[in-house]
């Protein structure tokens, strides 16, 4: 791990700010444009032009990076999205905000891939599946620290959109300053969408629903603490819990998916997460549960993301394995282009605890479709010991993440197949 430090150190360093940066935007917007008057069904349509233009720059980004390098594609992203956070309050206008967004969801995916893939290039075979745990890490934290600055300002001012315009800009110094060299940028094909389907149904009807959850977890959050009258301390505590509990339960859920029929894993966390948004939409008002709501729902949603890629897998080819995980992805982000837009309109029709409504209706869904699949095909086809090993991926990463940790653990099984044959002969 130290040395994975000593080599990506200033990788990492600049994530983090950058993490902070994007955590403090979408909290901010939430809470700035019920300040300013704008309507649920406007926020919504905010909050989900973000994963839009994420999902346009997960196909157009790779191009980008190919035709003029990592280097000038990092500083182009970096300089505009610190433009966009300044430009926030100075253009408080839905249309303005909407188009922002849209802006700062490609410039944050294309930035993401340009690192991701700079990390995996810059660590070694041994050291790949550390370097994006760390990773991984440094995202969440990011996030949960941005919502402990967002207490310390006034969201009605400039300041608290000054700071992430100036951590963004900060972030590549120790970036593209290092002295590792740009990588030679590949990206793998996704499979088609039709094929992934017929592989494992569960896993796509699975990542669409989680999409949605996501879109509420990082982009909804604060507009429903701000209609359910939360302060601006409970908002940022609401949204900090959602990523410690992804951050406490990854690992420890990874390891238990080796071991267990994922089905069952899939439909109990579904079904932990779908009772606890079910419990704090019954139970309305209740601080305490809503903040203990918000981690059970993030520590189960967050693993399920990288259960349903390792579940999938399972059906798959070696050679299909790290395509399927772009494939996923784009089916995840549909979901999350749709979540805002329906959330708001939960808000609007149901009250603020329709928010975890809405949740607990897609998780539980989840459930209730892992069910169903299971009666379906009762002999999963596949034994325990034969699964491919899970990968802990981020919600917030992109394909090459997600790539990079499959083609890790596949390399770790057949280095031990190796051993075995080894040890047999």
């Amino acid at each position: 791990m130290i040395q994975v430090l000593g080599g990506s150190w200033a990788l990492l360093l600049g994530m983090f700010m950058l993490m902070i940066g994007n955590g403090l935007q979408g909290t901010l917007l939430g809470l700035r444009g019920a300040i300013e008057g704008f309507s649920t069904g406007e926020l919504s349509i905010i909050m989900s032009a973000y994963f839009a233009g994420f999902l346009i720059a997960s196909r157009y980004a790779p191009r980008m990076i190919r035709r003029v390098g990592h280097v000038r594609v990092f500083a182009a992203l970096g300089s505009t999205i610190s433009a966009v956070l300044i430009l926030y309050p100075a253009l408080t206008e839905p249309w303005a905000w909407t188009l922002g967004r849209v802006v700062i969801g490609f410039c944050f995916c294309g930035v993401y891939i340009t690192a991701e893939s700079w990390l995996n290039d810059a660590a070694t075979n041994e050291s790949r599946g550390k370097a994006l745990s760390l990773y991984m890490i440094v995202q969440m934290a990011g996030i949960v620290v941005a919502q402990f600055l967002v207490t310390l300002g006034d969201v009605s001012g400039f300041i608290l959109f000054i700071i992430p315009s100036v951590l963004v800009s900060m972030a590549f110094a120790p970036i593209l300053l290092s002295v590792s060299p740009a990588p030679i940028f590949t990206t793998t094909k996704p499979l088609p969408i039709r094929q992934l389907v017929d592989a494992s149904p569960l896993a796509c009807v699975g990542m669409f629903l989680l999409g949605g959850v996501f879109a509420a977890q990082f982009g909804m959050s604060a507009v429903y603490g701000a209609r359910a009258g939360l302060s601006v301390a409970q908002i940022s505590l609401l949204v900090s819990m959602t990523y410690v509990g992804a951050l406490v339960l990854q690992f420890p859920i990874g390891w238990l998916s080796d071991r267990i029929d994922r089905r069952w894993l899939i439909l109990g966390l579904s079904g932990v997460g779908g009772g606890a948004a079910l419990m704090a939409f019954m139970i309305p008002g209740h601080v305490t549960l809503i903040l203990v709501s918000a981690t059970l729902v993030g520590g189960t949603s967050n693993p399920l993301y990288a259960l349903l890629i390792a579940y999938a897998n399972d059906y798959l080819d070696r050679e299909d394995m790290a395509a399927a995980s772009g494939g996923l992805l784009f089916i995840n982000g549909l979901g999350a282009i749709a979540g805002p837009i329906v959330v708001g309109w939960m808000l609007d029709n149901v009250g603020a605890h329709g928010f975890w409504a809405f949740i607990a209706v897609l998780l539980l869904g989840l459930a209730t479709y892992a069910g169903w699949r299971m009666l379906r095909r009762p002999d999963r086809g596949v034994e325990v010991g034969d699964t491919v090993s899970y990968a802990p991926v981020a919600a917030t990463g992109t394909a090459v993440a997600a790539e990079a940790a499959q083609e890790v653990y596949i390399e770790h099984e057949i280095e031990q197949m190796e051993e075995a044959q080894e040890d047999a002969a």
